[in-house]
């Protein structure tokens, strides 16, 4: 059986090498699988006065939310973004392996649907806190082919 948290969290995305830099910070429901296992489900709260290019992006019901579910444990992470609008994507990450980032974009956006295939590298992987987490951290890049596209930090702040 599932047992499972409400929780605040903030997670934020860095490019170490970028101009990119993201932060959301809502509720999450942490579902424990077994000992170092765990599943984490969060809605980004809704973009007020976002950009141009994020609402002609994701044209789906501006009041429906972003649905992000992490897996993590200490050796493996995946994170999946589901939205009912046109842009979709799941990232796969394990420590100094190259993983899979896909990118789904449905029909709609400029006239061109299809997915997208990445790979990440990840330098590190890191989930302290004991029973539950409340830290995980992941340090990774991205390749097209054999261009870097970037360094990135993912931070998940998990408050108890």
């Amino acid at each position: 059986m599932l047992a499972y948290h409400r929780r605040p969290v903030c997670l934020s995305l860095v490019s170490t090498d970028l101009p990119v830099w993201s932060a959301v910070e809502t509720a999450a429901t942490l579902y424990q699988r077994d000992g170092q296992r765990f599943h984490l489900l969060l809605s980004e709260p809704l973009i007020q006065g976002g950009s141009p290019f994020i609402e002609s992006a994701t044209p789906g019901d501006p009041n429906s939310p972003r649905l992000l579910w992490l897996e993590i444990s200490p050796y493996r992470a995946m994170m999946t973004m589901q939205h009912s609008g046109q842009f979709n994507y799941r990232h796969l990450w394990e420590q100094g392996v190259y993983g899979l980032s896909r990118y789904w974009l449905r029909e709609g956006v400029g006239g061109w649907s299809g997915q997208m295939r990445l790979r990440n590298f990840t330098r590190s992987l890191k989930l302290s806190g004991h029973p539950l987490p409340h830290y995980f951290r992941l340090e990774y890049e991205l390749w097209a082919d054999k261009v870097r596209l970037g360094h990135y930090v993912l931070s998940l702040d998990i408050h108890h």
